[in-house]
């Protein structure tokens, strides 16, 4: 009895091996080339140097998210002595390993990401379950989104250890405590991951069947994001921190719908699984995945703003989701073979096509022009007497790895002063995207011309047939400019 024990564990150990080193390859491979860096992921990486540089966890008065997202990523650069140890130069390979080191972070979280999904998943419903959770979490098309530098990915993490260790309390009550502390830092991260506070006081109380431990795991939760606001009030910058939330919180796209749209885009076969899965919780009074799910989706209808990457924090619940209702099918055949073969046919099925389409997209390259035109900004500036006007994407570089002057922290600060006279400017996508937001970014293209073009990288595939249909989301990948009107 005991020989067989540890033969399926030994067995159980390889097959997690085998999916998390599936997950380091989906996660990693090509950490550069794809997807194109975005904006808001120069946002942040610029915050970090922020922070690393001694100046504060909050970047002048922007108070649009909490600060425990740079935090988090500045502690992991100072540890390893980034990005100076890289001894950084404008050169194109150089560009390539600054912007390595952070991707390489977040497909390392995204790899612990899954070995979470298969620990809560075997918890709750089993390790046949756990496998196609984990490998489905691993493998399907929409998971790149987890590659880029983004509060999302980097508050999964907590959000997934703070659902475990509820899951575990039961046995050892100090995981109460340590699981709100988990929760409270993703919220502290990215605030509208409160939804997922129904859900896991649910845990801790059906676990313990105590209101007690339930108030205990939600000190912290409350208590850390608070330290958000409690830092503006103590700077004299609340007004601007309301400001900023309700900003944040009127802000108006296509919402829940727009975002439906993308993930149909990226990953059809997942959403809909994911969707069945849902409906099959409810059926079976399974309130695990419901409580995960809806009210997040709920939120986002409700304030009406969202983009594609808001679906990480209930992505690994669609993942889990789909495990269960695949792991399900046909359990209400006689045949005993055809009952066990099932379920697993539809699984590798699902496996070999997510697999199969997200390498396709992964193996692309839609870095190359942003990289190309950074390079020969940066040499172009130098000794220069103009002001670089870039989006963050390609400030911080310049400003806080290459220590180039004049560089200014985003092309809008020309919204707040005025143009400088002499300008150096990256015309990005993004900077065309934003020239609704006021007649001064129209004003500075108007003024300039053109002295270099990089073409667009994604105009090669076809974004209308999948699996390069997820290029469609790679927004920033488009042409980019360089213009000046130095003489």
């Amino acid at each position: 009895m005991n020989l067989s024990l540890t033969l399926n564990s030994r067995k159980t150990t390889l097959v997690l091996a085998m999916i998390l080193a599936l997950s380091a390859f989906t996660h990693l491979w090509n950490a550069t080339g794809f997807p194109e860096i975005f904006y808001d992921e120069g946002i942040y990486l610029g915050r970090a140097m922020h922070v690393l540089s001694g100046q504060g966890p909050q970047e002048a008065i922007y108070y649009d998210h909490p600060y425990f997202g740079q935090i988090f990523l500045a502690g992991i650069f100072y540890a390893i002595g980034y990005p100076d140890s890289l001894n950084p130069t404008p050169a194109v390979s150089s560009i390539d390993e600054l912007y390595l080191v952070p991707r390489m972070i977040m497909g390392l979280l995204a790899v612990f990401d899954t070995l979470l999904v298969y620990k809560i998943t075997e918890r709750k419903y089993g390790t046949k379950v756990a496998i196609f959770s984990s490998v489905f979490f691993a493998v399907m098309p929409i998971s790149w989104i987890l590659r880029r530098v983004l509060l999302d990915s980097i508050l999964l993490p907590f959000l997934l250890l703070s659902i475990l260790l509820a899951l575990h309390s039961k046995e050892k009550k100090w995981l109460v405590p340590a699981s709100g502390i988990c929760l409270g830092l993703a919220i502290f991260t990215k605030v509208p991951v409160f939804t997922l506070i129904p859900l896991i006081a649910y845990l801790v109380y059906s676990q313990n069947k105590s209101k007690k431990l339930v108030v205990l795991w939600l000190i912290p939760v409350l208590l850390l994001p608070l330290a958000w606001p409690a830092q503006s009030l103590l700077t004299n910058h609340f007004a601007n921190w309301e400001k900023d939330v309700l900003w944040q919180s009127h802000r108006i796209n296509s919402g829940l719908t727009g975002t439906t749209k993308a993930f149909l885009a990226m990953d059809p076969v997942l959403f809909c699984l994911g969707i069945a899965g849902l409906i099959y919780s409810v059926i079976r009074k399974d309130v695990f995945t419901f409580l995960w799910m809806v009210p997040f989706m709920i939120f986002f209808a409700l304030i009406g703003y969202s983009q594609y990457f808001y679906w990480i924090p209930i992505l690994p619940a669609f993942c889990i989701a789909s495990g269960v209702i695949v792991s399900d099918l046909g359990k209400r055949l006689e045949k005993e073979k055809l009952k066990r073969m099932i379920p697993y046919a539809t699984f590798f099925v699902i496996a070999i096509f997510g697999l199969v389409n997200l390498a396709l997209v992964i193996n692309t390259d839609m870095t190359g022009n942003q990289f190309e035109a950074l390079s020969f900004v940066a040499n172009y500036a130098k000794g220069k007497d103009a002001t670089v006007l870039a989006s963050p994407v390609y400030s911080w570089v310049m400003r806080d790895a290459l220590d180039l002057k004049n560089v200014k922290s985003n092309y809008d600060v020309v919204l707040f002063m005025p143009i400088p006279p002499r300008v150096i400017l990256v015309a990005d996508p993004h900077f065309y995207n934003d020239q609704g937001r006021g007649k001064q970014l129209k004003q500075v293209d108007d003024s300039t011309v053109a002295i270099k073009t990089f073409e667009s990288m994604k105009d090669r595939y076809n974004v209308y047939s999948y699996p390069y249909s997820s290029l469609g989301y790679a927004h920033d990948a488009g042409t980019i400019k360089i213009k000046t009107n130095l003489p």
